[in-house]
């Protein structure tokens, strides 16, 4: 597994780790402040900054995205995470986060899972 991949796989892991302990969910002393998927999480590149300083072309979920939504303004809403296809932008369209957080989850622990056999079946020689 190249150093690259190994940075997806640990990204991955910290956003799965931040959605089980919650990181979406409306904070209670802020209740009528929505989330954004990826955008409020240390998984994106512009996170903390009160502006995009980086373009989203320098995400490394890009690869994720198909060609013809990486131009979106919000490339990584664009994920399918599913075999129906959904994306996060469809997820938060329908307005259930619980929902949304279960294929997210759902769809990361798939991604987790194939990075972690392609690191093994390269460690074995396979």
């Amino acid at each position: 597994m190249g150093e690259n991949e190994r940075d997806i796989l640990e990204l991955l892991k910290a956003e799965l780790a931040f959605i089980e302990q919650g990181g979406y969910r409306r904070s209670v002393a802020a209740p009528w402040m929505t989330t954004s998927t990826f955008q409020d999480s240390l998984t994106c590149i512009n996170y903390g900054y009160p502006y995009r300083a980086h373009p989203c072309s320098e995400c490394p979920l890009l690869d994720f995205v198909s060609l013809d939504q990486q131009s979106t303004p919000i490339p990584c809403h664009h994920i399918p995470l599913n075999a129906d296809g959904k994306t996060i932008e469809d997820l938060e369209g329908e307005g259930n986060q619980p929902d949304m957080e279960e294929t997210l989850k759902g769809w990361l622990r798939t991604k987790i899972s194939e990075f972690e056999r392609r690191g093994a079946n390269q460690t074995t020689g396979l």
